[in-house]
């Protein structure tokens, strides 16, 4: 055999042998894809380019996250037992006359709503950060953390050096960060925590080998859990940008929660889960907290690639269905799907006051071009979209008639499907109208898109968005 014929018949067999690998991955589209037009784009893509398509698929064709449900429900006694002790110490305060959105929530989530808690609300980062770290330096047994970001600046080394001495002191402090977001942070910012004793661990590809291929999906909770008392949630992270200290955003508007009471039995539920995920250990927690006598009534709604279905898409779309009045949102992030969006024209044809706050500085580009290219097929029935100019807008909230939602996921597809969120909701009414007082101020420094705003633009902007909306689903 000529040695031409001796190189061509093992390449061909190797182009035969990635083709064949290309059809079983089509098939798997088929099976598991998430929507018609993702899994038509796949197909397509697999059979023209299956050289190039195939890492692709394993990377950002994943529609669960594989292991962590393996993980939730695993036979191990500390974690079953510790959820067992949870569940029980505020399921005695559970409401019973829950509204519909409410039980709603509970379905997708697990966890009911509670009275007994004291709701404040922390506008912006220097009150958020002021009463995160009063909490720290009162701690006495321990602190569970986990932030998406977490920044080698001022305000992070602050935090570090504000949890070695609580550990110096004698404090149990557990650290958890998403190692996709926490990217940039140096390994001698982990290190000195080590060495204090802090226990740190990254959530993403550590647990399981064939999780190494799964980096799309990302833990973007903000969680920070005092003695099992005190609880902090909300969509601001770890450094200098979010009080407002880098130049480029300016002044940073965001908003967060600091939660005591039975509620705060759920959010440390959410962190053992993810911890357990991360490091394959579970901590001791305190599981008895006193009801406050603020008695507000506060869910914690857990979302992400591990549930069975869509869950934080799910809840936007009942929010929308089951409001009267008003159905006001913010979010730096607008990319809706098509169930969502058709959710959000509904409720505005039947004349439900829907707003949606965007932000005006431009973030993520490819986001912010996106958000443009839904103008024309909102504003006209009805929807309307304001742009935030007083500095860069980052917070995740929902009010709608009898009900209001702070958290961390936003209106796009990273967060219906990709990302762990946690969201904490409420129907105490000193609460709603806090929410609804603090938004108020927010639209009042905002300035209502219109229609014009897009089709004024040059056509290469406008192509821009457009082609930018073609990539929501990797956005």
């Amino acid at each position: 055999m000529p040695p031409t014929e001796t190189i061509a018949l093992p390449a061909a067999l190797g182009v035969l042998l990635v083709h064949i690998i290309g059809v079983l991955h089509t098939i798997h589209v088929i099976m598991n894809g998430r929507t018609a037009q993702g899994t038509i784009a796949w197909i397509v893509s697999l059979a023209a380019m299956p050289y190039i398509a195939i890492p692709f698929y394993w990377i950002l064709g994943r529609n669960k996250f594989t292991g962590y449900v393996r993980a939730r429900r695993a036979d191990d006694e500390r974690l079953v037992q510790n959820s067992m002790n949870l569940r029980t110490a505020f399921l005695k305060y559970q409401v019973e006359d829950p509204s519909p959105l409410m039980e709603a929530a509970e379905r997708l989530g697990g966890f009911p709503e509670v009275h007994g808690n004291d709701i404040k609300v922390l506008i912006d980062g220097e009150a958020t950060f002021d009463s995160l770290f009063e909490a720290l330096e009162k701690a006495k047994d321990y602190i569970f953390v986990n932030f998406f970001i977490v920044m080698n600046d001022r305000l992070g080394s602050a935090f570090k050096d504000a949890l070695v001495a609580r550990a110096k002191a004698g404090i149990r402090v557990h650290f958890l960060f998403d190692e996709i977001g926490s990217h940039k942070l140096p390994s001698s910012y982990l290190r000195e925590m080590r060495e204090a004793g802090i226990q740190c661990s990254s959530f993403g590809t550590n647990r399981y080998w064939w999780s190494r291929l799964q980096i799309n999906f990302r833990n973007h909770r903000k969680v920070v859990i005092v003695d099992g008392e005190d609880a902090f949630v909300g969509g601001l992270n770890v450094g200098d940008d979010y009080l407002g200290r880098n130049p480029r955003f300016g002044a940073w508007r965001d908003t967060h929660l600091r939660i005591r009471g039975p509620a705060v039995q759920a959010v440390q539920m959410v962190f053992l889960e993810d911890w357990f995920w991360a490091a394959a250990d579970v901590p001791k927690v305190k599981v008895h907290p006193e009801p406050e006598k603020k008695n507000q009534r506060c869910q914690i709604l857990p979302t992400g690639p591990a549930d069975p279905q869509e869950s934080w898409q799910l809840f936007v779309v009942e929010a929308a269905s089951t409001a009267h009045k008003r159905l006001w949102i913010t979010s730096p992030y607008f990319v809706p799907d098509p169930g969502v969006l058709a959710a959000l024209q509904a409720a505005a044809i039947r004349g439900v006051d829907v707003r949606v706050l965007l932000p005006q500085k431009v973030d993520h580009l490819l986001v912010y071009l996106s958000s443009y290219s839904f103008y024309e097929t909102t504003i006209p029935l009805g929807v309307k979209l304001y742009r935030y100019t007083k500095g860069f807008l980052h917070q995740k909230t929902l009010l709608t008639d009898d009900h209001a939602a702070v958290g961390t996921a936003n209106l796009d597809n990273r967060s219906f499907r990709l990302n762990f969120e946690i969201t904490a909701l409420s129907s105490d009414p000193a609460f709603l109208s806090e929410i609804e007082t603090m938004l108020s101020k927010d639209f009042q420094e905002a300035r209502e898109a219109t229609v014009e705003d897009f089709n004024s633009r040059s056509f290469l902007f406008r192509a821009a968005c457009r082609g930018a909306r073609l990539m929501a689903p990797a956005q």
